[in-house]
């Protein structure tokens, strides 16, 4: 699985190469590829801090997921209605018919 970063310039979400490199230059970990290229031609570097943070971040959101993207299972499922009590389940309509 590859990571997920979320670009601090504009918000939007992108996946970069695995090996963090595009045919220009490394890949940040703070901004998109147009960010980048924008911030690369105004001569802004990225805080080195801030970059060790968001690959921390983007990291254990990784290891959080669980394997084929499914959702993990909760163990307290609860029913969509209650059960019938027994006063309920006496008489002639006391038993509930599946709907057809």
């Amino acid at each position: 699985m590859r990571m997920v970063f979320e670009c601090v310039e504009c918000g939007v979400h992108y996946l970069p190469p695995e090996g963090m490199v595009y045919p220009d230059g490394p890949a940040s970990p703070l901004w998109c590829a147009r960010c980048q290229e924008a911030k690369r031609a105004a001569g802004v570097g990225e805080d080195p801090l801030l970059a060790r943070v968001a690959l921390a971040a983007a990291r254990a959101a990784l290891a959080t997921r669980v394997p084929g993207g499914e959702e993990p299972v909760r163990s307290d499922v609860r029913p969509s209605r209650p059960p019938l009590s027994r006063r309920a389940r006496s008489g002639p309509g006391g038993v509930r018919g599946k709907l057809a």
